[in-house]
């Protein structure tokens, strides 16, 4: 059974796992920038701080995902403008689980919720064009393509091409 919830501090330890342990194969393929991840410390620290801010002052807003209750992943939303829009991440955190279906019904459970707790007219979502899995997901869940561009989707990324979907309420 899969399910959804918002993230808590006893979360916090699962996720910072999933970023200092993630092989640099799996790091690159997703996008991100090998010298610009954050030490253990300075991830807890955002993530705790963020966790205790209220919804409508957060700068970035997860969701902890489940496989039979066990956590298996995350998703997250940044560049939050409260009411109106904010930009998707999606995270499976072990291999074994990929490319299964998991990804689809996961963020289709998560956006009701940031669309209702953030007040949202607009899901954004950037992945690496390269990255074929997320892409798709996107597509297969309405979200509608807006352009394929070169930009620094994140504080972690490198510049690369990345596919720019949005999904309206």
């Amino acid at each position: 059974m899969l399910s959804v919830r918002e993230i808590t501090k006893n979360d916090v330890s699962s996720l910072i796992h999933y970023w200092v342990n993630s092989s640099d194969a799996h790091m690159l393929a997703m996008g991100a920038d090998l010298t610009k991840l954050p030490s253990e410390e300075s991830l807890y620290k955002s993530l705790t701080e963020q966790i205790e801010l209220p919804l409508d002052k957060k700068q970035s807003y997860a969701l902890i995902w489940f496989l039979n209750d066990f956590a298996v992943g995350h998703c997250n939303v940044n560049q939050i403008q409260f009411g109106k829009e904010a930009y998707m991440h999606l995270h499976l955190w072990e291999s074994e689980n990929r490319q299964k279906g998991l990804g689809k019904t996961l963020v289709e459970q998560s956006i009701p919720v940031f669309f209702k707790n953030l007040q949202l007219q607009t899901l954004y979502c950037e992945p690496y064009a390269l990255n074929p899995a997320p892409n798709r997901t996107l597509e297969k869940l309405g979200f509608t393509f807006v352009k394929e561009h070169i930009t620094v989707p994140g504080y972690l990324n490198f510049e690369q091409k990345v596919n720019l979907w949005k999904l309206e309420k």
